[in-house]
């Protein structure tokens, strides 16, 4: 113990121990990164980018729909009748009403009609017509 020769300081592993360090460093690194770390695959990237893509137009489109909603003829009795629906009844009303179709779109758009459905259920009553809604230049 002198020398200081003695116990760890004399330790030399081999070129096969400092392999399997590495492998396992490695691999461990992989694991605690893709489950902590909030690394992600390509594949579950595009699954994300998907449906965030899905949710922008769902949103989009509800946001149309509400306004075609809002500004249509008979506007109060159709929220009326809206709000009578069950929550699962809502989307097809919206839907067979035509006020989340968009031109341009063929179909439907998934989740536009819940997401309608589900904002003007939250209204109180209707916005009136008139300049209560800001002018925008978009």
């Amino acid at each position: 113990m002198e020398n200081g020769d003695s116990g760890w300081s004399r330790y030399r592993p081999s070129k096969t121990l400092w392999g399997w360090s590495i492998v396992g460093a490695s691999a461990l690194t992989m694991v605690l990164g893709f489950t902590w770390g909030g690394w992600t695959t390509s594949g579950r990237a595009n699954v994300m980018t998907e449906i965030a893509v899905r949710n922008a137009k769902a949103d989009l489109v509800a946001s149309i729909c509400v306004h075609n909603f809002v500004t249509a003829n008979d506007a109060e009795h159709n929220l009326k009748a809206l709000q009578a629906k069950s929550s699962w009844q809502r989307d097809d009303f919206i839907t067979e009403g035509g006020w989340a179709k968009i031109a341009g779109i063929d179909g439907t758009v998934t989740n536009a009609a819940d997401a309608c459905a589900d904002q003007l259920v939250k209204m109180k009553e209707l916005p009136r017509s008139g300049g209560d809604a800001p002018v925008t230049d978009s």
